[in-house]
Order: C-alpha cells, then structure tokens, then sequence
C-alpha cells in the first residue's frame, strides 16, 4: 500500500534509483539534524545573533565560491563516487561534533569550521545528485523521478528538524549519535550502486569547461526562462524569514506557532509533489509551470494580508503546493533538455540560481520589512512575483508554448 501511495511501483526496474532515493532521504534528514545542533550549539556558548549568522554564511560561501567547479567535476568523474564521499565527510563531521559535545571541548570555532566543510561538501553533492537522477531513468520516468525526487527532500524538511528538536530534549550527544548513523547507512546505499562512467571525456580545467554550463543555459530560451523565472519568484516572493515576525507579532501564536508555519510550505510540497510522482504532468508544462508561480504569488499576497492562524497555515501550505509545480517541471525539463556529458555544469548553474534566490531573498524581505513592515514587505513581494509572470510570459514564448516534456 505504502509503494503504492509513493509511486514506487513505477520505479520497481530502477533499483538503482530507489537506492539513490533512499541514500538521499538518510543523508538529508541527518544534515537537517546537523544544521538544527549546530546553530542551537553555536547560541548556548555566544548568545550572538550574528555568530548564528556566520553559521549560514560560512555554509553558503563554498556554495557560491565551488559549484561551477563542482559541476565541471561532476561530469568528468563518476557521480556515484562523487556522492559517497561528500556523505563521508559529512560523517566525519557528525563524528567530530559528537567526540566534540562529549568531550566539552567544541567551541564557536569548531562550528564554524565545520559548518565550512558542511557547506563545501553540499557545494559537491548537489550537482552531482541532481544530474545522476537523469542519468538513471528513462526519459518516460524522468517527471515521475523529479517529483518524487522533490518529496523525499521536502520530507526531510519536516522530520529532519523535528528529529533534533526532540533529541535535544535530552542530549546533543544524541542528536551527533542519530546523525552519524543516518549518513553511514546513506554512504552504504551509495557504495551498493553500480558505478556509471564519467559523462564526459576528460577534459583539462579550464575558465572555459567551467562555463560551459553558463552558456548552455543561456542559450536555451526554454531553460533560461524556466530557472529565471523560479528565481525571481522566490527572490520577491518568499516570506520564510518574516515568519518570527509573523507569528510573534501579526498572528499571536509564539514559538510553537512558528514552528508549524515553518512546517506548513514542506507539507503542502510534499502533497503536491506525491500527486505528480502518481500523475506526471504530461500536456501544457509550460502553461502549468506559469500557473503554479501566479498560484505561488496569489498565496503568499493572501499570507501577507492575513491575521487568522489557520487561513495562514492553509496559504502557505499552498504557496509550497504551488512552488512545488514549478520545481518539478524545471527539473524535469533540465535533465531531458541537457545533454548527459554536462549535466554536472547545468545543474550547478541552478545551484548558484536557487542559493542566490533563498539568500537574497531573505534579504530582501528583511531589507524592505525594516523600512515599510513586515506587511508590506510580504504583500509588495507577491505582487512583484505576479508582475514578473506576466514579463516572463513575453520575454520567453517558447516557455509559454512547452506542450510536453519530451
């Protein structure tokens, strides 16, 4: 029954995949877990909003600073290798953290230098991750994968904090404990795959190899408008980092409140994204792409505007169901656009997109919220996103035209 609501039934050919899904769900939730102890960590010993800040940049650094070189790796060298030892690493840090938080000599040092090396070793997985799916399935399949792709990692989303907050409850040790041994189990899953060639040829390392992926998006109208698109959507619309707000002063509902607003996009992402996984998109992609952003915009301009709980928890569940339509269809379109041999250098220009949209988007939010309010801020995004449809739909017609995937 189980296989059946998740659509793995589908995949019942692809082991491979289903090992990747399941290596991927481990690793994700135990670095949610990580993410969660560290920052909780860092605030016990300083008590500094702006060391907890230091966490994220230092975490988002490598991102920006390695993702094209890390594309350009993920196409000359097998994937699967690539995955096992970024999962490795991570292990290694989980196994430092917890000898670290029994011993009592962690210190704000040592979680800075490990959420680096956290940062660098994701700045390497993703593309290697999101170009494998591509490599492993068929074409017909591909829309099903992303979707189901999507609902393991919202899924983690939700468990994966909720996990450590409950494990806190007795002990850091245990939160380091269970995190290790989820990113052993997910490195065994990896070693169990087969091993795929390298995509492309070796190649030396060049300015040139690095951007190649820059210039292939660029010059695909339907993939530049599509990862745009997303990234403008995000980079207006987003209202993660107002929600303290939101909840504290707006909605009255405190830190328990916050924690189910929080919650409230991965849940409506998760429904969404099992849907497509059971019923893929097959007609109008480009058309469904459009409406699932307007949607996205339409519900957060309703977040913004709202001072009721539940019609605010039922918006964002929303917003993420739609986000999630967009998500889906650009993945899906990525892989069955790009070529194998660059896959690696496609997906780390997406990388740098959806990094910088999240970033610069809280920044945003926070920029604007601190001159006009929250309010303000959240409802002029939402209708910034809306406004950027309808530019995207004549700045990039084939996008609007897209029928099918294939």
């Amino acid at each position: 029954m189980l296989r059946k609501l998740l659509g793995l039934n589908e995949f019942s050919g692809q082991p491979d995949f289903i090992r990747l899904m399941a290596s991927r769900f481990l690793g994700s939730n135990a670095n949610q877990m990580l993410l969660v102890a560290i920052g909780w960590q860092m605030y016990n010993l300083t008590a500094s909003a702006w060391d907890l800040g230091l966490v994220g940049l230092y975490q988002f650094v490598p991102v920006l600073l390695l993702t094209l070189f890390a594309g350009h790796t993920a196409d000359r060298y097998p994937r699967t290798l690539i995955i096992a030892t970024c999962v490795a690493l991570q292990a290694m840090v989980a196994a430092l953290l917890l000898m670290g938080t029994a011993g009592n000599w962690l210190d704000r040092q040592w979680l800075l230098i490990v959420s680096l090396v956290l940062g660098t070793a994701r700045a390497f997985q993703h593309p290697a991750q999101g170009s494998l799916i591509g490599a492993l399935l068929p074409a017909s399949l591909l829309p099903r994968g992303a979707a189901f792709n999507a609902a393991t990692m919202q899924t983690t989303i939700i468990t994966g904090p909720a996990a450590a907050g409950l494990l806190f409850m007795q002990t850091g040790i245990l939160v380091y404990t269970a995190s290790l041994v989820l990113l052993l189990a997910s490195l065994a899953l990896m070693l169990f795959m087969r091993r795929l060639p390298s995509a492309a040829a070796a190649q030396p390392l060049s300015l040139d190899a690095l951007l190649a992926g820059v210039r292939f998006v660029s010059s695909k109208p339907i993939l530049l408008g599509a990862v745009s698109l997303d990234l403008m959507a995000v980079l207006l619309g987003g209202a993660t980092a107002l929600l303290p707000i939101y909840a504290k002063e707006i909605l009255h509902v405190g830190s328990e409140g916050l924690g189910a607003l929080r919650a409230a996009p991965a849940i409506g992402a998760v429904i969404c994204s099992i849907t497509l996984s059971r019923r893929p998109l097959r007609r109008r992609v480009g058309r469904w792409m459009f409406a699932g952003v307007t949607l996205y915009g339409v519900s957060t301009l309703v977040f913004g505007l709202s001072t009721h709980f539940g019609l605010s928890m039922l918006a964002l569940a929303i917003s993420g169901a739609a986000d999630m339509v967009s998500v889906v269809i650009r993945h899906t379109l990525m892989q069955l656009d790009t070529p194998d041999e660059i896959r690696g250098r496609v997906g780390s220009v997406n990388t740098i997109f959806i990094g910088a949209s999240n970033q610069l988007g809280e920044f945003e939010s926070g920029a604007v919220a601190a001159g006009f309010g929250p309010v303000a801020s959240v409802v002029s995004g939402a209708v910034g996103t809306m406004v950027v449809v309808v530019l995207w739909v004549r700045l990039f017609p084939a996008l609007w035209r897209r029928d099918s995937f294939t």
